[in-house]
């Protein structure tokens, strides 16, 4: 009975590797880097006082400093981290679910949603571990300061353009190709189709 429910648990795990594996990767990889970093910046960093450039004159530019906040990415809707918590995990069940339906070819959504989902997961963590606030440590000029999560949903979306203009390229591709092997209507002598002559 054991061997049985223990080889049941293993086809399970299997089956769950072979379908998820590039978005365990991706998302995987990216939550690591988040995490590594956002703790590194809690252990070196005086929340709002320290700031940190490899080069003096890169600071009125880019810099680390190290802030928190409970909106949303890019520090955008502020005090909502519960409603912010709940959206992370309906948004990462909903992609759990959409992955294996997407075709293996679709390279572009595929990747685009492990790199949504790493930014779903990356500042939920976070939600969970400090009461709703998330790490910040990234700023580029005045725009509002940001994480590796938040970075990543903003690549996720933009690979997911791409995606989608690929994919208008290639069906127009398609069309095009398929229109130019259509035979050509016959010709009488005068150079008229001759489906076009009246009966």
């Amino acid at each position: 009975m054991g061997a049985l429910l223990y080889g049941g648990c293993l086809l399970i795990v299997k089956k769950f590797v072979r379908t998820y594996w590039l978005l365990i990767l991706v998302a995987g990889t990216i939550i690591v880097i988040d995490q590594i970093t956002k703790a590194y910046i809690r252990a070196n960093f005086v929340e709002g006082v320290d700031m940190w450039a490899p080069w003096p004159w890169l600071l009125p530019y880019a810099r680390i400093i190290y802030v928190t906040n409970t909106g949303v990415a890019f520090g955008m809707l502020q005090g909502m981290g519960s409603i912010f918590m709940i959206l992370a995990i309906i948004v990462s069940i909903a992609i759990l679910y959409y992955f294996p339906r997407v075709p293996a070819l679709d390279w572009t959504l595929r990747l685009a949603l492990g790199f949504q989902l790493a930014g779903a997961l990356g500042n939920l963590i976070d939600r969970l571990r400090f009461q709703g606030r998330v790490t910040d440590f990234i700023s580029v000029g005045d725009f509002p300061v940001f994480n590796i999560a938040d970075a990543s949903i903003t690549i996720g979306v933009l690979i997911l353009l791409l995606g989608i203009t690929l994919q208008e390229r290639r069906q127009k591709q398609e069309q095009e190709i398929a229109q130019a092997a259509e035979p050509a209507a016959p010709l009488d002598a005068d150079g008229t189709p001759r489906d076009s002559q009246p009966g």
